[in-house]
């Protein structure tokens, strides 16, 4: 009895040291690191101070208000057009036609290529001498030398295109995957019953992905909030911190001005921002009901 009882705790022990030694140990230990006052440069002021880092966060420091609202912004664009582009895509690809094998093979692509070498292409596209937009002044359409990436009015929707060439295959991937799990005697007996295209869309295909909709919506968001080596490598952050997230805010604090203490406390927040949402997004979308 005693071997029944401690068996599944034995064969479970391994998966549980693993997970308290990458997942417990790094959130507790940034925790603690947010309660202190933790410097490089300046040894000699370290020490715990408790919740001034918070303090500070909430009430004096404005540029951490101006990265979370860009993050929410940046999550909200980012996922709602992947969604859609990638729900079409996955339509136009589980159809039967001619080419569908390169078809597939060539949207699924960009999904296979880094952050950073993303970013090296686009920077190529938007170079104001010799990318796409002074060949399009050549041709009369725009002024030459145009740089959307230092321009505050375009900075946003150039970074925007960017990221959605390499996202949009994922929620493509995805949704195909499920798109094909979905039996042809459901349009059979819709088409019967007088259902047109829109209306089996509606009434068949939609339901049918709603879990998987609801989780890669989800998981990309989660990936969108934190995204950093992206939008570093291709602005920078700007202009005039235009394009700064609240990860690469971290980054900046963390990393590169060795404020341990006050980047662990912004990084705090950024973890108790995306639990709540990500419990609230799976309570009301009812995510793995059938209801």
């Amino acid at each position: 009895m005693r071997t029944r009882t401690w068996a599944p705790y034995a064969l479970i022990a391994p998966t549980l040291v693993l997970m308290a030694v990458f997942l417990v140990y790094p959130i507790a230990s940034v925790g603690w690191f947010s309660l202190r006052q933790h410097t490089v440069t300046q040894p000699w002021k370290n020490g715990f101070i408790g919740f001034e880092n918070f303090r500070r966060m909430l009430f004096e420091d404005q540029l951490f208000w101006q990265s979370l609202a860009f993050s929410a912004k940046w999550v909200v664009v980012e996922v709602g057009l992947q969604l859609v582009l990638g729900l079409v895509l996955a339509l136009i690809v589980n159809e039967t036609f001619i080419g569908r094998g390169l078809a597939r093979a060539l949207v699924f692509s960009p999904w296979a290529v880094s952050g950073v070498l993303t970013t090296g292409i686009w920077i190529l596209l938007y170079n104001p001498s010799t990318g796409i937009f002074q060949q399009l002044a050549q041709w009369g359409i725009g002024d030459p030398g145009t740089s959307v990436l230092g321009d505050p009015a375009t900075v946003f929707p150039a970074t925007v295109v960017t990221e959605l060439w390499r996202g949009v295959p994922f929620f493509a991937i995805l949704l195909l995957a499920d798109l094909q799990t979905i039996p042809n005697d459901l349009y059979e007996a819709a088409s019967v019953d007088g259902a047109g295209r829109w209306r089996q869309f509606i009434s068949v295909t939609l339901p049918h992905l709603r879990d998987a909709i609801v989780l890669s919506t989800l998981l990309r968001a989660v990936w969108e909030f934190n995204n950093v080596d992206l939008i570093y490598t291709l602005t920078g952050g700007g202009p005039a911190n235009q394009t700064t997230t609240l990860p690469l805010y971290v980054a900046r604090k963390a990393v590169d001005s060795h404020d341990f203490g006050y980047g662990s406390a912004l990084t705090m927040a950024g973890f108790v921002i995306l639990l709540f949402f990500s419990i609230l997004y799976l309570r009301l979308s009812k995510f793995g009901s059938r209801a």
